[in-house]
């Protein structure tokens, strides 16, 4: 099942989304679907998006929107922004799809790309300081594709002619960078804020279904179950991660209740 499928099914049961807030959809029907998938990660520090819309508006009433040069910065600010995230000094490309960025981080560094995801317990077995190239998805909950290739500035200062290899990338807009930019700042002091004992409380529901590594869900039902799953999740006020693949999220501050459905209808397989 794809992304736009079971959210027509979400459509289908609950309406329109009107409304969306921390792990919160609220529809037209007045029913509240906790969401687990939070596009993928990009909703991770919820769905208002805080401060980064904020700034993304002002800029946008300044209508610096076009493709002329936007500000005089010897380092781009969300390269910088990056750089503080990963603790390492980062040179950075945008890309439209995550094959896109992943491509070029093999391109460039074919036994050392990564996926960031933060608070994963996998990130532990790697030393992201270190790692040459790291794809890492913007916190913004934009339903846009925009994922960044970071790579060790110094070794690709080494061999820049490796650079003319990348394909595809892109450039962003100034008002989304600007977005973009404060949505990484505002996940690196979530870093300092949320901790294990935000994910467990809901493991007595949870991990019967999925093997939790910090805030990431990854699908113990197994793969030919999976879409059935997801439907079933979906009665009970619940929208998963539509691909295998790609790990549900804990609902960082949920109640414990909205599990309650769930718990009293089990889904078998």
């Amino acid at each position: 099942m794809n992304k736009s499928e079971l959210f027509t099914e979400l459509y289908k049961r609950y309406g329109a989304v009107t409304r969306a807030r921390g792990p919160f959809f609220y529809t037209k029907k007045g029913v509240r679907v906790t969401d687990l998938y939070q596009e993928a990660g990009r909703a991770i520090l919820g769905w208002e998006g805080g401060s980064a819309f904020t700034m993304f508006k002002n800029v946008l009433s300044r209508g610096q929107t076009g493709s002329f040069i936007c500000e005089d910065c010897p380092e781009p600010r969300l390269q910088k922004a990056v750089s503080e995230l990963l603790a390492s000094d980062r040179t950075i490309f945008c890309f439209s799809s995550h094959k896109d960025a992943f491509d070029a981080g093999l391109t460039l560094f074919p036994n050392e790309t990564s996926v960031y995801r933060p608070w994963n317990s996998i990130n532990q077995k790697i030393n992201i300081s270190k790692t040459a190239a790291l794809i890492v998805t913007p916190p913004l909950p934009w339903a846009e594709s925009i994922f960044i290739l970071a790579v060790d500035t110094k070794r690709i200062q080494e061999n820049p002619d490796k650079l003319l290899f990348i394909r595809n990338n892109i450039k962003l807009p100034f008002a989304l960078e600007v977005g973009i930019t404060k949505s990484i700042y505002n996940l690196i002091k979530a870093l300092q804020e949320r901790e294990e004992k935000d994910w467990f409380i809901y493991d007595t529901v949870l991990t019967k279904y999925w093997k939790r590594e910090g805030p990431y869900l990854f699908p113990k039902v197994p793969k030919d179950s999976y879409d059935a799953f997801a439907i079933h999740c979906l009665e009970c006020g619940i929208f998963i991660s539509p691909d295998f693949n790609i790990p549900s999220i804990v609902p960082f501050g949920a109640d414990r209740g909205v599990f309650t459905k769930l718990k009293n209808s089990p889904f078998t397989w």
